[in-house]
């Protein structure tokens, strides 16, 4: 018998049992002959006991000793795949010994670890600042470059940078307002124009403060252009400026037109002036920089995007089939709604996502009961994917709080 004690554990192994696995590491111990190769194989030898010591861990072991003894590797369902793949490695034992059924539920598992590392690793990099404090030492107005840095992407760093985030998120909303509250009738007079403008001239000049401090601020300026957020405050004070010169060439193209009496070019550019101040609602998407829903949202939504993407490809199977059941049943009605499949998509469309509105509605006994399954199936598709992204959510939003609470 081989005597080997693993990690504080011993074992006996007959020789005849480890010489019919010879490429492993036990076979060679059992089949070498020269003692110092032995030694190469094992940590360490106890003479008293001769006993060979291997600082490995003895609960994975025991599923290496029951393999020398059926031949058959066996797993557990608790073991890390990681420790488990790197244990056999070690003994040099391959997983072709084990049942088809084990090699199953490790690749599952490894899957599973593999995935969840990734996803770790782009959280991480998600939580990660684009600078840090460091990255000003020893440049051109270092300091004072790291002091605006602080206050603007650091909000737990000082009284003065809460104030400025807490600002920002209060002229993001003051500015939503405003805009909606400009396209209500009362406010179109004399006096609500000029305090919309106002109120608008106010919250540019805030948001192209911040965005130039944050300019200012940035280490690497290829960094600073390729940032999203920095992106979406750049689309946030665009259309102001853009819309201040729209609104001097229209003054001036309308001169010139009424000279030629033609306006078909201005009533065009007022259509791009009114989809340029339509831009202005991209603000809300500033407040993702100081929101943790939002940016576990996001983050949720680009790691689940293939299962979004298949249930938007469900959805559209479900419009396309039913709405061409709809209208094969209806389309002899007299007074029908269903005269082609393509007005049948809008009734099947709202079916599916079970809102129903009521507009267009099936007449017939068989309509009915293609509108009942078409209903039944929208429940079951819009259910789905539900419990994944909330776990999802979930999980993501509670780690980025965790990280915000570290800071």
């Amino acid at each position: 018998l081989l005597n080997i004690n693993v990690g504080g554990k011993s074992f006996q192994i007959a020789y005849k049992v480890l010489a019919q696995y010879p490429i492993t590491r036990l076979g060679k111990l059992a089949l070498y002959t020269d003692p110092v190769k032995k030694l190469q194989l094992c940590d360490d030898y106890l003479v008293q006991k001769n006993e060979y010591f291997f600082d490995r861990d003895p609960s994975i072991f025991h599923y290496i000793f029951h393999f020398y003894r059926s031949g058959v590797l066996w797993m557990m369902d608790e073991m890390c795949p990681s420790n488990f793949v790197e244990e056999i490695e070690y003994w040099g034992i391959h997983l072709k010994y084990s049942q088809r059924c084990c090699r199953i539920l490790l690749e599952e598992k490894q899957d599973e670890l593999n995935e969840y590392l990734k996803i770790e690793k782009e959280l991480e990099a998600e939580l990660e600042p684009l600078e840090t404090g460091a990255q000003f030492d020893g440049k051109f107005l270092g300091q004072f470059r790291k002091m605006v840095w602080n206050l603007i992407e650091n909000p737990y760093s000082s009284v003065p940078a809460k104030i400025i985030a807490v600002m920002s998120s209060f002229f993001v909303l003051i500015s939503i307002v405003g805009m909606t509250l400009s396209t209500v009738e009362e406010m179109k007079n004399k006096t609500g124009k000029l305090w919309m403008e106002q109120m608008e001239m106010i919250c540019a000049i805030f948001f192209t403060s911040e965005y130039l401090m944050r300019l200012i601020s940035s280490s690497s300026f290829k960094n600073f252009l390729r940032a999203a957020f920095n992106a979406i405050d750049l689309v946030a004070i665009l259309p102001f400026y853009i819309q201040i010169l729209f609104e001097n060439l229209e003054d001036g193209d309308m001169q010139y037109h009424e000279e030629l009496h033609k306006v078909e070019n201005v009533s065009k550019l007022g259509k791009v002036l009114k989809l340029i101040k339509l831009m202005r609602i991209f603000r809300i998407l500033k407040l993702a920089r100081h929101s943790t829903g939002l940016r576990a949202f996001s983050f949720t939504m680009r790691q689940c995007y293939q299962q979004v993407c298949c249930l938007l490809l469900f959805i559209a199977m479900g419009v396309f089939t039913f709405s061409a059941l709809i209208h094969s049943v209806e389309h002899d009605v007299p007074g029908t709604d269903f005269t082609s499949i393509p007005y049948a998509w809008w009734w099947a469309a709202v079916s599916l996502s079970t809102v129903g509105y009521g507009d267009t509605v099936p007449d017939t006994i068989l309509g009915r009961m293609v509108a009942f399954v078409c209903i039944s199936f929208g429940i079951i598709l819009n259910g789905m994917p539900i419990s994944i992204l909330y776990n999802k959510f979930s999980d993501y939003y509670a780690k980025l709080k965790a990280h915000e609470i570290s800071q």
